[in-house]
């Protein structure tokens, strides 16, 4: 979903969802907003003319921008021997997207090689008038703004612009995302990004309703409609995220997806976690970050690919129950 003006509901594509230059800069700002730099020092204007620029707008817990990741990566990798030079501004969502170090240990796990700019502030995102993650901006050598693509897919036309403004006419990247950067099966997704901090909460089932900022006890609904979500046991949901305060605490989602993935984090050190699908061990619809059993760790804050089914995809309940107090949990995607 694009993100509105309103800073305080900034919103990432549920879908794959693309716009051509409207709104946004028709030149290239620069980049002395952003707040840090990573795999480079600070690109100056002058480091950048004469330079076809791509610049891709990402945060690592986005599934949306982890889908694109592989195409990024390659185009970077095939056009920097032509003078592409490839920006990825980092703009976070969640409060641990701020931290630097989080940001570092990302960009090295999913292989970020090119220049990074830490966009903390916002400030290089209001620069392009941006709206969503992921997007892709692409510059001339004069810095003109030639393209623009919010959202994932249309990557062949990203491409063709690339080479068109490089002055090429060449074969494409081949590109085959695996785990959680695989594209999404849409024609199978009927559950949306959900969030489970009180801002942004919606379809919560547990009785009371959502108790904002202070230690609750939660209990079980007796039963779980399609996109209905639900706590068991003594949690906080902040405004960000939900915290388990102690052994057995529990988060149920019923939905409909060939994948389920949680934002989360451990909290402290780690957090030892159980999946269950419709109340038993999820066998051979266990995703990335779990084995067949259900079992996980979470051990930094990030997007945890817990279910992908194979075969026939039906509604299903999902649970998570966490063995270690402290854990941290932010959003829901499916793909």
């Amino acid at each position: 979903m694009a993100r509105s003006t309103d800073k305080s509901s900034r919103r990432r594509p549920s879908s794959t969802v693309a716009f051509r230059l409207g709104r946004a800069a028709d030149r290239i700002p620069p980049f002395d907003g952003a707040t840090a730099w990573l795999n480079s020092p600070l690109l100056l204007p002058d480091d950048l003319r004469g330079h076809v620029v791509l610049v891709n707008f990402w945060t690592f817990t986005c599934v949306n921008w982890l889908r694109t990741a592989p195409y990024i990566r390659a185009w970077a990798e095939k056009y920097e021997e032509h003078g592409l030079i490839t920006i990825g501004v980092h703009t976070p969502e969640f409060d641990v997207e701020h931290d630097r170090e989080n940001v570092e240990q990302m960009v090295e796990k999913l292989r970020v090689d090119y220049p990074v700019a830490i966009d903390n502030d916002f400030a290089v995102w209001d620069a392009f008038a941006n709206r969503a993650w992921p997007a892709v901006y692409i510059a001339d050598s004069e810095g003109a703004l030639r393209f623009q693509h919010w959202g994932e897919g249309r990557y062949e036309e990203s491409e063709r612009a690339i080479q068109d403004v490089l002055g090429l006419d060449e074969g494409l990247v081949s590109v085959e995302g695996v785990g959680v950067e695989a594209p999404a099966a849409w024609d199978q997704v009927e559950s949306p990004e959900t969030y489970v901090g009180y801002a942004r909460a919606e379809r919560f089932a547990s009785p009371g309703g959502v108790v904002q900022g202070e230690r609750h006890h939660y209990a079980e609904p007796e039963n779980l409609r399609l996109n209905q979500w639900s706590l068991t046991g003594e949690w906080t949901i902040r405004s960000q995220p939900a915290i388990s305060h102690q052994e057995g605490g529990r988060l149920a989602f019923r939905f409909r997806a060939r994948d389920l993935n949680l934002v989360l984090g451990p909290g402290a050190q780690s957090a030892r976690f159980r999946v269950r699908l419709d109340g038993h061990a999820p066998g051979a619809a266990y995703g990335d970050d779990i084995d067949e059993q259900g079992e996980g760790v979470a051990t930094e804050p990030r997007l945890y690919q817990l279910i992908r089914q194979p075969g026939r995809i039906e509604d299903r309940t999902f649970e998570i129950e966490f063995l270690e107090p402290g854990a941290q949990v932010y959003a829901f995607t499916f793909g």
